[in-house]
């Protein structure tokens, strides 16, 4: 029973850690623990932070011996760390949500994001000792098993508020005048359309000079040259839709609008 349950926690912190990463991989907010720090470094940490957390996570499922080992203890040491960060952020600003799971934590750090938090801390201290992978203890699993993973997989649920952000979401979509959008995202749509394409020439540099938002759509403003005169190339991108449309408008930089096109 024992070293059931104990097997079944590299399952559980395996499938958390994934998710976690993937949810900071997607997140530009850079919550949690991340606004502790300068805010140059708070997205770099949270990539760092959401790599780390996948390589513990594979780590966990194909390593075993010593190098399982040193992730079992690495892993028990991040939840450890984790745990005297929410602590922190708690007392800092009660506001702010956790940030375990990217831009869904949006609840104040409260009993349930620190007892979530302890739970997996001791999970990871469980499996310091195990013999194998999480591979492994998968392919000689036992109803045992699953009966355990599924009473650990409720706790967790009901610890869990981002659970309940996600439904809110699913149901009622952020507004496109209100969703976050990366600056990154929009230059590649921008740069994979017609318009794009069609007033490349008359551009003197492939960066904007100067990015905004209106409503529902990213501005992006670049310095061009259309023979003798200096324009300004201005491209607006929808932001939602799976087929965004693109426009651009050619003005001149001292008097005004030349020439204006779209895509639909």
């Amino acid at each position: 029973m024992i070293d059931a349950l104990r097997e079944t926690q590299v399952w559980l912190l395996a499938a958390v850690l994934l998710l976690g990463a993937a949810a900071k991989a997607v997140d530009r907010t850079a919550q949690g623990p991340a606004v502790l720090l300068p805010v140059r470094l708070r997205q770099p940490f949270t990539r760092l932070h959401a790599a780390l957390e996948a390589v513990l996570a594979a780590g966990l499922m194909v390593l075993s011996g010593a190098a399982g080992e040193v992730v079992r203890a690495a892993t028990a040491a991040l939840f450890a760390v984790a745990l005297v960060a929410l602590l922190r952020l708690r007392r800092r600003d009660p506001e702010l949500g956790c940030g375990c799971f990217g831009g869904l934590s949006t609840e104040p750090v409260g009993w349930r994001s620190l007892t979530r938090c302890a739970l997996f801390l001791g999970a990871a201290a469980a499996t310091v000792g195990l013999p194998g992978s999480g591979w492994a203890a998968l392919a000689d699993a036992t109803p045992r098993h699953g009966a355990l993973l599924a009473v650990e997989a409720a706790v967790v649920a009901a610890l869990s508020p981002e659970i309940r952000e996600a439904w809110r979401r699913l149901r009622s979509p952020v507004p496109c005048a209100l969703r976050e959008v990366s600056r990154g995202r929009m230059l590649r749509r921008l740069r994979a359309s017609g318009e794009w394409r069609e007033r490349r020439h008359l551009l003197v540099s492939t960066e904007p000079a100067d990015t905004w938002r209106h409503a529902c759509w990213w501005l992006a403003r670049f310095p061009g040259r259309d023979g003798e005169r200096s324009v300004d190339v201005v491209f607006a991108v929808e932001v939602s839709g799976r087929r965004p449309e693109v426009r651009a408008l050619v003005a001149d930089a001292a008097v005004g609008a030349v020439d204006a096109g779209g895509t639909g």
